[in-house]
């Protein structure tokens, strides 16, 4: 299979339905005189992750890895495989810090995480992965997450990355190393910025429509009323539907999760993207993907078109016209709910990504993202795609 290599900070890209698919890729790029140190691993849990990381363990590669809900790189995307690049880069440029959240508060967790990488780096940058679903069905919260990190790194830092999935069959996800692995922590390859720049952004491309609505009624994920009318009443007639049964809406939501997801206004920042994921019969509310205060006003946003990704290549062209910018690689963390959204359009947003930055790509399809916002805020985000070109000084 082809791939492609740069100059700088090595990097090639190798993609497999197997095992041994990987290791027959794996023996024919490191024959063209190319030595590794870092593999990064986006892996669906049907493949043997373990074996895997055995084989590149035993070349005397590091490994920083997560499952996924999808994984590509330029010019393949797949469902149930793997994903990897690998890259030649100084040991003094990185480190890979896993932690076990076990019992632990994840205040604790990104305290131990940042004193381990300001004792490596003056200056660290991460690219970060966390488990989203346990396998007892516990969720790491991603606000309290980013918020943690920062508050123990302080407001620059510079991060993108986002959260395992499982293939959206909801029995756990993962993050590993070669010889750690946990359904409940999170991985860090912690970059020193002053050697490696990171240019990169996480959005949306969602556009607004129609009238700001305000939320007269929640409790946490669940809203009860809009504009002091039934929330289901008022999603419904934006969308112009009538799914007067239960049967009939619970169809309806599994048609168009993700589909159209709700523009959260705040002031002096972008909109946070938050979109209704079902219908609590019994309380008659909808229920959102993440908490919904009282009072929050919002837009419905446009259907899925091209101009969605559009609007995300071009931002990516943009920024590094503005920034005159190379890349060694690119690494896309991409909402599972984009490929189920936007169906073939979500490949060719990360094809049109690779093409910009004309690099050996490498992303996986995530249960949120971690990422600059477009107003230059690190935050968690829903329904969005968050990329990172990475360049060697």
């Amino acid at each position: 299979m082809p791939c492609t290599i740069n100059n700088n900070m090595k990097a090639k890209s190798i993609k497999g339905k197997s095992t041994e698919d990987i290791k027959s890729e794996l023996e024919k790029n490191l024959a063209d005189d190319f030595h590794p140190t870092l593999a990064i691993v986006f892996i669906s849990i049907k493949q043997d992750r373990k074996a895997v990381c055995e084989i590149l363990h035993n070349k005397g590669i590091d490994i920083f890895g997560s499952t996924s809900a999808g994984e590509f790189t330029e010019g393949q995307q797949t469902e149930g495989g793997a994903a990897i690049i690998l890259l030649d880069i100084s040991l003094d440029n990185y480190l890979i810090l896993f932690e076990d959240i076990e019992e632990r508060k994840i205040e604790e967790v990104t305290a131990s995480l940042a004193e381990k990488a300001m004792n490596k780096f003056s200056n660290p940058a991460l690219i970060l992965c966390s488990t989203f679903l346990s396998r007892t069905g516990e969720i790491i919260d991603g606000e309290t997450l980013v918020k943690s990190i920062e508050s123990a790194f302080g407001q620059g830092i510079t991060m993108f990355g986002g959260m395992a999935g499982d293939d959206i069959s909801f029995t756990g996800t993962y993050v590993f190393t070669h010889n750690q692995e946990t359904d409940k922590g999170l991985i860090a390859l912690v970059l020193n910025e002053e050697k490696i720049d990171l240019t990169g952004v996480a959005i949306s491309g969602w556009k607004p429509m129609g009238i700001v609505r305000t939320v007269t009624k929640s409790e946490g994920n669940l809203i009860y009323t809009i504009d002091d009318h039934p929330a289901l009443e008022i999603y419904m007639r934006f969308l112009g539907k009538d799914a007067a049964t239960a049967e009939d809406q619970a169809k309806f939501f599994d048609s168009i999760t993700g589909h159209y997801p709700f523009l959260i206004q705040r002031e002096g920042m972008a909109p946070k993207i938050c979109g209704p994921i079902g219908y609590d019969h019994d309380k008659k509310a909808l229920i959102c993907e993440s908490n919904m205060a009282q009072g929050s006003r919002f837009r419905f946003s446009s259907p899925p078109d091209f101009e969605i990704t559009d609007t995300v290549v071009s931002k990516a062209q943009e920024l590094k016209n503005e920034t005159r910018s190379e890349a060694d690689v690119l690494l896309i963390f991409s909402c599972a709910s984009r490929l189920s959204t936007l169906g073939p359009m979500a490949q060719l947003e990360n094809e049109g990504l690779q093409q910009v930055w004309n690099t050996p790509m490498a992303g996986f399809y995530t249960c949120g993202e971690f990422g600059k916002g477009v107003d230059g805020k690190h935050e968690f985000h829903s329904t969005t795609n968050s990329w990172v070109a990475l360049k060697e000084k």
